[in-house]
């Protein structure tokens, strides 16, 4: 039995899995949100609030580990891990507790989201585009069944762009911050939107609760279930505001996701203007079923590897 922790700077989450007649069975899953990046951007350390947060989300996850006969697990940290002063610090906060955190790149990261994301999608001939729109920052590869062909991370994120562009709840600040936040998404996707769109790709989706909470939205709007549609996320963005500003109720939105409407909007408008999509799938799956797929598929080298814990292995930068 196997356990992975994604360590997001919106959300932790731990994945609880073993192989069952040789494919994985989810034991158990559970997801809290921390914003453990809240202000790192501006301030370049972890709030804290946010440390505190993230320290009682892992004793508790801990306490869950404890009742199963885990073999190996997995504890990852991302972006926010990645760019502030006191990560350290939280990561030997975190051992006391007795969680041993690695941190990953941003490329090893969207490498074991393409093989979460993939692990649950059916044979296909062409070439995927897989993208993760997370709180610090951005995923995005082209790849073809289990090749990649481009892999990305982009430092955009739902809780970065909230903290710099959507501090005030006025009406107006608000319009006028959602202008400025697709702007600067469009600018940031530009950079790479050349050698994307040479790779090419006939099928997208996409993960993370930033964009569960966009379909869902869209789907309570008329639009196809499990989808995003560029079309209705621009019908629906006076609503979105309204909701935001003036506390009108918005179908499909879950309250604790409020703060993100505005900056997944902006994020994702920008992404599917700059890259020419219109429709993007929901993907179930990301990257903790990437790192439980890691796991099982490197069982007999990892087993050489003392200790419980794994970790951030070369290999997932292939």
């Amino acid at each position: 039995m196997y356990a992975c922790i994604d360590l997001g700077s919106n959300s932790f989450h731990l994945l609880v899995g073993e192989m069952v007649d040789g494919k994985i069975q989810i034991i158990e899953r559970c997801s809290d949100k921390i914003q453990l990046g809240e202000g790192a951007k501006k301030t370049g350390v972890i709030s804290k609030g946010a440390f505190s947060r993230g320290l009682d989300c892992l004793a508790n996850f801990k306490q869950i580990l404890d009742q199963y006969p885990i073999e190996r697990y997995w504890a990852l940290g991302t972006n926010t891990f990645r760019v502030t002063s006191n990560a350290q610090e939280f990561i030997a906060a975190a051992a006391e507790l007795g969680i041993e955190i690695s941190i990953i790149s941003g490329i090893q990261e969207a490498v074991l989201i393409y093989a979460g994301v993939i692990t649950q999608l059916p044979e296909f001939a062409g070439n995927r585009l897989i993208i993760d729109i997370g709180g610090g920052s951005t995923e995005i590869i082209v790849g073809c069944g289990q090749d990649r062909l481009l892999t990305e991370s982009m430092v955009i994120g739902c809780v970065t762009w909230r903290d710099t562009y959507f501090a005030s709840n006025d009406r107006d600040v608000l319009d006028a911050a959602m202008d400025k936040g697709l702007l600067k998404a469009r600018e940031v996707f530009e950079a790479n939107a050349p050698a994307l769109k040479r790779a090419g790709w006939q099928e997208v989706y996409a993960s993370s609760g930033t964009v569960k909470m966009l379909a869902s939205i869209c789907e309570s709007a008329g639009g196809p279930a499990g989808m995003i549609e560029y079309a209705k996320l621009m019908e629906l963005r006076t609503q979105f505001l309204d909701c935001v500003a003036d506390g009108a109720e918005l179908a499909g939105l879950k309250e604790r996701r409020l703060d993100l409407l505005l900056p997944g909007w902006c994020i994702m408008v920008g992404l599917m203007e700059v890259y020419g999509i219109q429709t993007i799938i929901f993907s179930t799956t990301a990257l903790r079923e990437g790192m439980l797929d890691f796991i099982v598929k490197n069982k007999k080298t990892l087993e050489t590897m003392s200790g419980n814990n794994l970790p951030a292995v070369s290999v997932a930068e292939s």
